[in-house]
């Protein structure tokens, strides 16, 4: 008989909805203090998660809470990049 493999889950910061960390977008605060996007879900530092879908990057960015959860300010380059990360069809739910 085989194990059923644990699924990590994270919550989205913009809808606040769990969901596996695969579908998620890592944002992390490096021991640098620099904020980037990790890809690979890897790098060292303090992350936060959010949907590839726009109304949470819209909602995360209204209310700050990218920067309130990595205790940190936010460049708007890394809104920027995170808008080019998400797809073109990025439903709106």
């Amino acid at each position: 008989m085989m194990k059923r493999r644990r699924v990590p889950l994270r919550t989205c910061i913009g809808c606040q909805e769990q969901k596996a960390k695969r579908e998620l977008i890592r944002i992390v605060r490096t021991p640098q203090g620099e904020i980037e996007i990790d890809p690979t879900g890897k790098k060292a530092g303090r992350g936060t998660y959010i949907c590839k879908k726009r109304s949470c990057l819209e909602a995360a960015m209204k209310g700050k809470r990218i920067e309130r959860s990595l205790n940190h300010p936010v460049s708007p380059a890394v809104y920027e990049d995170l808008a080019a990360q998400l797809p073109d069809d990025a439903d709106e739910e």
